[in-house]
C-alpha cells in the first residue's frame, strides 16, 4: 500500500516498485491505463521524467531519502519532459488526480 502518512490518506493500494533499470525504463509507456509505480534510485538526484508513448496524463511526486515530498507536478501530459529542481531518491507516478484528491502537498511524510 501506498498511503500519505501526513494527511492519512491513501494513494494506491497496489503500487509497483521499478528497481532496475528495464522496469524503470519502461515505467508507463505504452500502458492502457495509469497505475501506481515507485521507482527507487541508490542515492538522491535530480530524478527527471519524460512522458514519451504516455497517452494519458499522470500526477508525480518527489520523495528525498527520508521519504518527505520535495516536490510534485499535476497533470503531467503526454509526450513532455520534467526536469525537477530538487534532488530526490523515489519518483512516484500516479493516476491524475491523485494529488489532489489526498491533498498531498511538499513535505507531507510517504509511506510504503
Amino acid at each position: 500500500m501506498l498511503k500519505n502518512k501526513t494527511k492519512k490518506t491513501l494513494l494506491s493500494k497496489k503500487p509497483k516498485l521499478c528497481e532496475n533499470l528495464l522496469s524503470k525504463t519502461i515505467g508507463l509507456m505504452f500502458s492502457l491505463k495509469p497505475k501506481a509505480l515507485i521507482f527507487k534510485w541508490e542515492k538522491e538526484k535530480i530524478l527527471s521524467l519524460h512522458m514519451f508513448f504516455v497517452f494519458f496524463p499522470i500526477d508525480i511526486l518527489w520523495l528525498n531519502k527520508y521519504k518527505k515530498v520535495v516536490q510534485l507536478k499535476q497533470n503531467l501530459k503526454p509526450f513532455q519532459i520534467l526536469i525537477p529542481k530538487k534532488p530526490a531518491q523515489y519518483v512516484i507516478e500516479l493516476p491524475q488526480g491523485t494529488i489532489t484528491k489526498t491533498k498531498t502537498q511538499v513535505n507531507d511524510l510517504i509511506e510504503f
